[in-house]
């Protein structure tokens, strides 16, 4: 059902479980920042200040990921950890040692690691410059990303540059909700996605051109959607609001990266005419791509998708002459109601949405090498260990994926659970719990416990990978 040499895996992000933020000489990123400044931002005013400890307690997360048998391990780097001012000006070999051991313990495991480069967590000293709104960050990124390449390329094989490029642009420049808070409707979004294309490219570039041949890996970007359909079933208007949905979301950073170096043309023409409405006389929201910079087209060695759940579409209505991405893209999402939601409000279980959205970027995107690099299902209120609903969901899940490379012969090569462990969520802070082992966080030891989806997913690997059963 699955090739033998398929990756199973689990996820986890610097900021959401190292802990240690001002340990060995790291420097303070924006979730940092973001965190600090109180106001109602995060829930229960929480933070990552210690989360799950990782930085002193990776051996057991290491336990953790032997227990369940994985064969790779997402992770990622923080960013002021290893350059504390954001460039290579000062290296902090602190940090250099902790992913050394980090990586090199994994490998010990036989264990691989995916390593992404940039997890939301950028250097506030970057932020105070600008951050990704600064044309200038794409190439500071390309520094970093060549300085890890360097540091930890001769290990590693697998690299996603950027997680979610959407999620940081809409959530952290549009609604002000994700780090650095800012409320900036209809211009800076689009300007970060850009520049984060424009880094994701140059890094591509820059392991193509100087790492590729020596240390053989591969490159991505990791994109999340969701699957979308029209609300009501042949309806034109539905079927063209879903369309700009997509556009809207995957298309804006796949599109330039599979299709044609550039956005989608749905996407670039309602910006463009929304543009002229508001104003914007000669000139666009949305930036183009100049051909003085490494070409976007062809920098992907493989599809990094981050797949939760599922959305109907109709038009909006209402919204022209707003300044926002919304009015933008004029479509609006809703659930079904026979979708069961699953812990938060915006998570509807939908398993057989990720086999429909594996088969749209088969025939969309010319049927690239797929890696799902998140997947989960949440929970909140209170502790169910024997997280039954949960078990359930990762058994329908890994059975669409399978059906998507058998029967519709999707290149499926990998699948990774979001998350190894219970974390800090973000804005939800630790209300809500997406690990395979529940984390303790009233214990000052912070216990690992396994969940009984833990349980069943090892069991699942040790299906098709063959082992002993536990």
């Amino acid at each position: 059902m699955f090739p033998c040499d398929f990756a199973w895996g689990a996820g986890t992000a610097a900021y959401q479980i190292e802990g240690g933020w001002q340990a060995d000489g790291k420097g303070p990123s924006i979730w940092d920042t973001f965190c600090h400044e109180k106001g109602g931002r995060v829930f229960g005013e929480q933070d990552g200040d210690v989360g799950c400890n990782s930085y002193e307690l990776w051996e057991q997360d290491l336990e953790c990921i032997q227990w369940l048998g994985l064969t790779h391990y997402r992770l990622s780097l923080s960013w002021a950890r290893l350059l504390p001012d954001g460039t290579t000006r000062h290296v902090n070999q602190k940090g250099v040692q902790y992913y050394n051991k980090v990586i090199d313990d994994l490998l010990a495991c036989n264990v691989s690691p995916m390593v992404t480069l940039y997890h939301f967590d950028l250097p506030q000293a970057l932020q105070d410059q600008g951050g990704w709104k600064s044309s200038d960050i794409a190439a500071i990124f390309d520094s970093y990303a060549k300085f890890c390449f360097h540091t930890f390329g001769d290990r590693v094989k697998l690299w996603i540059t950027i997680n979610e490029p959407y999620v940081c642009a809409k959530l952290g420049h549009e609604d002000g909700i994700h780090a650095p808070g800012l409320k900036e409707p209809g211009v800076a979004a689009y300007v970060v996605g850009h520049n984060m294309l424009r880094a994701h490219a140059m890094a591509w570039h820059s392991y193509n051109s100087f790492y590729r041949t020596k240390q053989d890996g591969a490159v991505s970007l990791a994109i999340n959607s969701d699957w979308f359909e029209p609300s009501t079933a042949g309806c034109t208007e539905d079927i063209s609001a879903t369309e700009r949905c997509f556009a809207f979301t995957l298309g804006w950073f796949a599109w330039p990266v599979f299709v044609t170096g550039d956005y989608p043309e749905v996407m670039r023409s309602a910006i463009d005419a929304q543009s002229e409405k508001l104003g914007f006389r000669g000139s666009s929201r949305l930036p183009c791509f100049s051909k003085d910079e490494p070409a976007i087209l062809g920098t992907a060695d493989f599809f990094a998708l981050n797949y939760y759940t599922s959305r109907m579409v109709k038009p909006g209505g209402g919204s022209c002459g707003k300044m926002s991405m919304k009015s933008d893209r004029d479509a609006e999402e809703v659930l079904d109601p026979s979708w069961p939601l699953c812990g938060v409000s915006w998570l509807a279980v939908v398993p057989h949405g990720l086999r429909k959205l594996l088969k749209y970027i088969k025939d969309t995107f010319s049927n690239p090498a797929v890696y799902i690099t998140e997947n989960g299902f949440s929970q909140v209120g209170p502790l169910q260990i024997e997280d039954a609903q949960r078990s359930e969901y990762y058994k329908e899940t890994i059975s669409e994926v399978a059906k998507a490379t058998q029967e519709d012969g999707v290149n499926v090569r990998g699948y990774f659970a979001w998350s190894l462990l219970d974390n800090f969520e973000w804005a939800d802070g630790f209300s809500v719990r997406f690990g395979l082992f529940h984390v303790d966080f009233g214990d000052v030891k912070l216990s690992r416990t396994v969940y009984q989806s833990g349980r069943e997913y090892a069991k699942t690997i040790i299906k098709y990978k063959g082992g002993r059963s536990r």
